[in-house]
């Protein structure tokens, strides 16, 4: 009892986890992803498009959300350097409430994954009906490069994807840590933030922010050249 007491004057109990903001973008991957390889795979560029469009405005949501956001979704909280991170992995520093050492850093893998995918993709073309909106932006060397970034990029996601899942189910299933109610609930049996999450208004000011600058990109981006 004098220990939960202890706790609650530093502010250490009863706070969220991660915010809506956080498990709306973790829970909109597993969406998104899937949906972007099968609209590509039926040829369907339209909306493979659309889903690249998505993808790219929330990637760039959630790496503004690392910075302004609340505590543990900022980056700040679970990115460690090289020792600290030897020291997780040697049992001799605890993982704290959020990302562990070693998790912070794949989430940063993850998002620059995610962000060569989606940027890419603006560069890319099935060079028979679909033109990205950025194709004619570039030169066609340049073009050939970001088409195999995309491809790369993609690959590489699928690894990284099939490694999360190991990492979830080992410490979800094997250490007994709530990892998936925590994300999907914002918090769990222990697994809760340590200070108050920040006002939704600040997500949605964001998100419009990204998205604004994305349309504004997307204008300024030349024409097809003319077909005499």
């Amino acid at each position: 009892m004098s220990e939960s007491l202890d706790k609650g004057k530093r502010g250490g109990a009863g706070f969220p986890l991660w915010d809506w903001p956080t498990r709306l973008f973790h829970w909109s991957l597993p969406v998104l992803l899937p949906l972007a390889w099968w609209t590509a795979e039926e040829g369907q560029m339209e909306r493979h498009q659309w889903v690249g469009y998505t993808l790219l405005v929330l990637v760039v949501f959630r790496i503004g959300w690392g910075l302004i956001g609340s505590r543990h979704s900022r980056f700040t909280d679970f990115l460690r350097g090289p020792r600290t991170v030897l020291g997780y992995l040697r049992g001799r520093i605890p993982a704290g409430p959020g990302h562990n050492p070693l998790g912070g850093w794949s989430v940063v893998v993850l998002l620059t994954l995610l962000l060569a995918q989606a940027v890419s993709g603006l560069f890319n073309s099935d060079r028979i009906l679909f033109d990205g909106p950025l194709y004619y932006a570039v030169d066609s060397s340049t073009r050939d490069f970001l088409g195999v970034v995309h491809e790369w990029a993609f690959n590489a996601l699928l690894a990284m994807v099939a490694v999360h899942l190991l990492a979830v189910g080992w410490h979800q299933w094997r250490l007994g840590e709530k990892l998936l109610q925590a994300m999907w609930l914002g918090r769990a049996r222990g697994r809760e933030g340590e200070a108050p999450v920040v006002g939704w208004w600040r997500a949605l000011l964001l998100l419009a922010a990204v998205s604004g600058l994305f349309w504004w990109i997307l204008q300024q981006a030349p024409p097809p050249p003319r077909m005499w």
